[in-house]
């Protein structure tokens, strides 16, 4: 792979560079930049990083090569910009590199953030950036669930309100004759999950919907418990949409107690005793915890 340099001068001030086909001695491809993934998807608020690594020649004229500055730039229009100094990317870009490793770090990513991002460096009096960059799509895209008429619908929703051809997917696999938002699966397993994509963009699905997973339940502190002190027990579950949560103790009739993410005793009692278990659920499906056993000991 080669590059193009550029003048010392607009490399450093690096605010908009035009990438001139400008050239330096490549010796047996020894100016190289090589990018660990040359298009990467991600989704809006997230944190995405690109990799890459490069080589120069030794020597240039028999003149030593030492490495000055390291760099990212954005592509606008036909100018390049070092995303360091544009104010769009303040506080949420980083430029982050170990000997000729290099990494940009862009965090809470906006759709504006897409574009295809290139790496340059500075030796000496020359400079050089790789081809052909990393090409960011950041998207929007999110299934919002709901059951009109006890019917389960998935709604595709996008920042693009002119689009008007969506792909479905389920457990990643693309669904046939499903090009509009709007999609209701005939029969849902606990395991489906869900996501779609702008047409033409299959590979910048959004993030899937599915049902909570296991629940586990952690009590805290984890130590004897005694009477009089303080216990929390707290469920959790993976679920998409969120789930929701219902604490129940084991009797021969489950006893529900709470709803919500923690049972908490402020002043436990001995009879508090027993077993409990938690239920998650969202709109796609229901699962329960195993139990968790708590013991109050007298004072």
């Amino acid at each position: 792979m080669r590059g193009a340099a550029m003048t010392l001068t607009a490399a450093v001030s690096g605010f908009i560079v035009l990438l001139l086909s400008v050239s330096v001695v490549q010796g047996q491809d020894s100016w190289r930049v090589t990018y660990s993934s040359l298009q990467i998807c991600a989704y809006k608020g997230s944190t995405v990083e690109m990799n890459c690594t490069f080589t120069y020649p030794e020597r240039i004229n028999r003149q030593v090569n030492s490495l000055q500055k390291t760099f990212w730039f954005r592509k606008d229009g036909f100018y390049y910009k070092d995303v360091e100094t544009v104010s769009e990317y303040s506080g949420r870009v980083k430029n982050i590199c170990d000997g000729n490793k290099c990494t940009l770090r862009i965090t809470n990513l906006r759709e504006t953030d897409s574009t295809v991002y290139r790496f340059g460096f500075i030796i000496n009096k020359d400079s050089y950036h790789g081809r052909p960059g990393v090409t960011l799509s950041v998207t929007d895209l999110q299934v919002k669930v709901s059951r009109p008429h006890e019917a389960l619908l998935f709604q595709c929703l996008s920042g693009l309100s002119s689009q008007t051809s969506y792909i479905w997917f389920r457990n990643g696999q693309k669904l046939k004759h499903s090009t509009s938002s709007y999609y209701s699966p005939e029969q849902l397993l606990q395991t489906d999950s869900y996501s779609c994509a702008l047409s033409g963009h299959e590979k910048c699905p959004s993030p899937p919907v599915y049902a909570p997973k296991l629940p586990s339940v952690s009590v805290s502190p984890s130590a004897e418990i005694v009477e009089g002190s303080s216990v929390t027990l707290t469920c959790s579950s993976d679920a998409n949409p969120a789930a929701t949560f219902k604490w129940y103790k084991r009797n021969q009739t489950p006893q529900y107690l709470h709803e919500g993410a923690q049972l908490v005793f402020n002043y436990i009692h001995p009879s508090a005793s027993g077993e409990y278990y938690c239920g998650s659920e969202n709109k796609l499906g229901r699962k329960r915890s195993g139990y968790v056993s708590i013991n109050v000991k007298c004072e």
